[in-house]
């Protein structure tokens, strides 16, 4: 089960149902490029069409670094992740992917009420704590909401987050694990190491 907020995977998959041959062709001509990356982002999606902003949102999706839309990714190693030329191919492996998942569309807090289970795995990758660069409001009452829940629910959480002293201490009744990570989007251009923080309730 995967829990779409904002709707834009639904809106995606009903687009490529009913409109592939118009979503293919808009991108015609297009380009794997950082000034192109920054104009969808800057894009009022209210102005948009259902194939405009589907067609959007896989370009920023493809192109940005971990798949997260907001900063543009590169590597000296490998071909842009945005295969133009190989959009329909791309779109079958996701479905065949997809094909057993369930997708909400409710806060996350709803969704993980509505699916608490003895048996229920949550992994939960929150904006990371006093980072910019998401496009989602998320303040300290959500993190304070993740912890409780994390304590009072039935099902097992996996959490994964940046490492800093208000989680740690948010978090310091549960079984906290670091690992190190690269960054080279962002703040950290130079590949700063850094570490992130797995936390879990079992």
């Amino acid at each position: 089960m995967i829990n779409d907020i904002n709707g834009e995977l639904v809106n995606l998959y009903r687009v490529v149902k009913h409109h592939l041959n118009e979503f293919v062709i808009s991108f015609k001509w297009s380009l794997t490029s950082r000034q192109m990356f920054d104009w969808e982002k800057m894009a009022r999606v209210e102005t948009l069409t259902d194939i405009q902003r589907a067609a959007r949102f896989f370009y920023l999706q493809k192109s940005s670094f971990g798949a997260r839309g907001s900063h543009y990714g590169t590597a000296t190693t490998t071909a842009p992740k945005l295969n133009l030329l190989r959009i329909e191919e791309d779109l079958s492996h996701a479905h065949l992917r997809l094909s057993r998942v369930n997708i909400e569309h409710m806060p996350w807090e709803e969704c993980i009420k509505r699916y608490d289970r003895e048996h229920s795995f949550f992994y939960l990758d929150p904006p990371y704590w006093e980072t910019a660069g998401y496009n989602v409001e998320f303040g300290w009452e959500h993190y304070e909401r993740i912890a409780k829940l994390m304590d009072s629910s039935k099902g097992k959480f996996l959490l994964s987050i940046n490492d800093h002293p208000d989680i740690r201490e948010l978090f310091k009744k549960f079984d906290i694990s670091t690992i190190g990570i690269k960054y080279t989007v962002g703040k950290d251009k130079n590949n700063k190491a850094s570490k992130e923080l797995i936390i879990k309730n079992y």
